[in-house]
C-alpha cells in the first residue's frame, strides 16, 4: 500500500513535517532488492556491512521509493529503542540503511524517503530520532537534523558505534518533543559547523 498526503500537527514554534509522497512500507519480497540496492554501499564502506537474511528478517523497518517499472531507487529504516540518552524525554528512533540508488540521487528520493520515515515515527510518539554517518550528510541538515554528541542517543545504539568509522552523529527531534520557551528543544544540539551526509550506517 502507497502512503497517501500526510501531514503532522505541529506545536506553536516547531517546524512542520512536510508530506510525503511516492513511497511506501516495504515488503517481504522486498528483502532481495533491498540487499541489492544496499550492497554497493556496503562495499564502499558507506553502509555498514549486512546479510541478505539481516534484510529478510528486518524488512519490517524499511521504507522504499521505486519506478514505474518497481525497481527499488533507495531505502531508509527506522529502529525504536527506549528514551535512555542524556536527551532522552521518551522513545528515540535510530534512521539506518538510508541510501538512494547511484544515477538516481538529487532527485528528491532521500527527501521523501526521510519524510514518510519522520512522519512514521512522530505517530509512534518517537521525541527524537538519530543517524549516524561517515559522509557529509547533506540529506539531513535539509531535513532539519543537527550534529550532536553521541553521549543524547539511545545507550546500547551508541555503544554500537566503531569509532574506527569516525561516524557523525545526527538528530532532530519531533513535534511532541518538550520546548523551551524560546521554541527550541529543551536540551538544545551543541553548536557546531557541520555538514550532513546521504549515506547511514
Amino acid at each position: 500500500m502507497r502512503l497517501g498526503p500526510l501531514t503532522v500537527r505541529t506545536g506553536e514554534g516547531r517546524p512542520a513535517l512536510p508530506a510525503a509522497g511516492g513511497v511506501r512500507t516495504a515488503r517481504a519480497a522486498d528483502a532481495p532488492g533491498l540487499y541489492a540496492l544496499s550492497e554497493p554501499f556496503m562495499r564502499t564502506g558507506a553502509l555498514r556491512r549486512r546479510t541478505p537474511h539481516v534484510y529478510a528478517a528486518r524488512f519490517a523497518e524499511f521504507f522504499v521509493a521505486e519506478d514505474a517499472q518497481g525497481t527499488l531507487e533507495g531505502c531508509v529504516a527506522l529502529r525504536t529503542f527506549p528514551g535512555d540518552g542524556l536527551s532522552a524525554t521518551g522513545p528515540a528512533g535510530v534512521l539506518h540503511n538510508f541510501c538512494v540508488r547511484p544515477g538516481r540521487q538529487r532527485r528528491g528520493i532521500g527527501s521523501r524517503l526521510l519524510t514518510a520515515l519522520l512522519l512514521h515515527a512522530s505517530d509512534r510518539s518517537v521525541t527524537e530520532v538519530f543517524a549516524a554517518t561517515t559522509g557529509d550528510g547533506e540529506a539531513f541538515l535539509r531535513s532539519g537534523f543537527r550534529e550532536t554528541d553521541a553521549s543524547r542517543a539511545p545507550r546500547t545504539w551508541a555503544a554500537s558505534l566503531d569509532p574506527a568509522r569516525g561516524s557523525r552523529v545526527f538528530a532532530r527531534p519531533l513535534p511532541g518533543a518538550p520546548l523551551s520557551e524560546e521554541g527550541v528543544p529543551a536540551q538544545p544540539w551543541p553548536a557546531r559547523h557541520c555538514r550532513a551526509s546521504t549515506y547511514t550506517r
